[in-house]
């Protein structure tokens, strides 16, 4: 008889690595519509349109043309030289192609800057309601998130004298997501000046800029924080193609930073995974040389979907939430809900409690706030259809006024 199987033992750093909220509530709605059930998913973080067809009809080229090799372990140069040019375009930035290096989705380029620039003990400051990587990201680093949290009154913005108060010796690194996902804040350029003044006085902080929603903005001017005086060598400027251009399945994304820290990343992205599929890069290409016509017609309707949504959700009672100058989310605070009783005598005593009841018994997936940093909140993704949002704001509406 053979002894029994030891049991596998772990990374420390992995084990202690939460999974991804989004995924969990996502996966678990897929799950109860393979049952048969009609479940509307507001989970998903992706829009709901097709990609534009010139994007395909460039990967299709390179596939008959055999661009099917390893490209440059940054990128293909051509593809970082569009890129130079939409960040001077666009942003304000100069850098050479050089400084730029593309990654396997911009999820993959802020694991990268986290990474080479996180040491040991180090903190990294987190504005919350966050994206939920960032804090796993840091953790398995080695360094410490520090969480900063923001409130419905603020919008889910954060202060000069929030973010003075939380730096030590050993902070290295903020991180700031504008536009925002969970929230859908966008800071103006006044109060990213803001915080730069701040961080003229702590020089040893780095900035990760996440501006992968840069496209999906609506009532507010996008600033990149690597453009305001003094900035720039410390702001690692992330971006990639999967919101901008409904590209999310295609996974392209990039930074653009110092050479140190470029360098840097090039050396780790080599060992790890190499550089982006090559027809992917050909494809990014074509995104950035097409018009923006098709870009203005999928916001345009994020516009209307917010509109809607938002009027729907502060029109129930106990319901607080801000409107979202960019992305595709809203993040609505619900703790008037919490301790409340659901028809079958279930308390809810957080917001995954809620999510869940919405789920089981109203057959509407949403995300937690606690997987954000705020357990006060849920995020909703307004990247559906009219009709499934309309359908979904009723049966949210019938769910919430159900508890009593």
């Amino acid at each position: 008889m053979s002894a029994p199987a030891q049991p596998i033992v772990f990374n420390p750093r992995v084990a202690a690595m939460k999974p991804s909220a989004t995924l969990a509530m996502t996966a678990k709605a897929l799950e109860l519509k393979r049952a048969g059930k009609p479940v509307i998913g507001l989970s998903a973080g992706e829009p709901d349109f097709n990609t534009p067809a010139p994007i395909g009809e460039a990967a299709m080229k390179a596939i008959r043309d055999g661009f099917t090799k390893y490209t440059h372990e940054m990128g293909m140069p051509e593809l970082r030289e569009r890129i130079a040019q939409k960040l001077l375009r666009d942003n304000g930035l100069s850098y050479p192609p050089e400084q730029i290096i593309c990654s396997n989705g911009a999820k993959q380029s802020v694991a990268l800057a986290i990474s080479v620039l996180c040491r040991p003990g180090d903190e990294v400051l987190i504005p919350a309601p966050y994206w939920v990587s960032y804090p796993e990201m840091t953790r398995f680093a080695g360094a410490d998130p520090v969480i900063l949290p923001t409130t419905v009154e603020e919008e889910y913005r954060m202060s000069p004298e929030a973010l003075e108060a939380a730096i030590t010796e050993r902070t290295r690194l903020l991180i700031l997501c504008s536009p925002s996902n969970p929230t859908g804040s966008v800071y103006s350029r006044s109060e990213l000046e803001g915080l730069a003044e701040v961080l003229r006085r702590h020089e040893q902080v780095y900035v990760l800029s996440d501006e992968i929603y840069e496209y999906v903005i609506f009532d507010a001017e996008h600033v990149s924080f690597a453009s305001l005086p003094g900035m720039k060598e410390r702001t690692v400027t992330v971006n990639g193609f999967s919101k901008g251009y409904a590209m999310t399945g295609w996974r392209l994304g990039y930074f653009a930073a110092e050479p140190a820290i470029v360098k840097a990343a090039s050396k780790l992205q080599g060992q790890f995974t190499s550089a982006p599929c090559s027809i992917t890069q050909k494809a990014g290409v074509a995104a950035l040389d097409m018009p923006r016509e098709s870009i203005d017609t999928m916001v345009d309707a994020f516009r209307q979907r917010r509109d809607f949504v938002l009027a729907e959700l502060n029109a129930i009672p106990g319901v607080r939430c801000p409107k979202p100058e960019g992305a595709f989310y809203l993040f609505p605070n619900i703790a008037t809900f919490l301790g409340k009783t659901t028809p079958a005598g279930r308390t809810i005593a957080s917001s995954d409690d809620l999510c869940l009841y919405l789920l089981d018994e109203h057959l509407v997936a949403l995300v937690p706030g606690s997987g954000f940093g705020d357990p006060e909140g849920i995020r909703i993704s307004y990247a559906a259809s009219m009709s499934d949002l309309q359908e979904a704001m009723r049966r949210i509406k019938a769910g919430l006024q159900a508890l009593s």
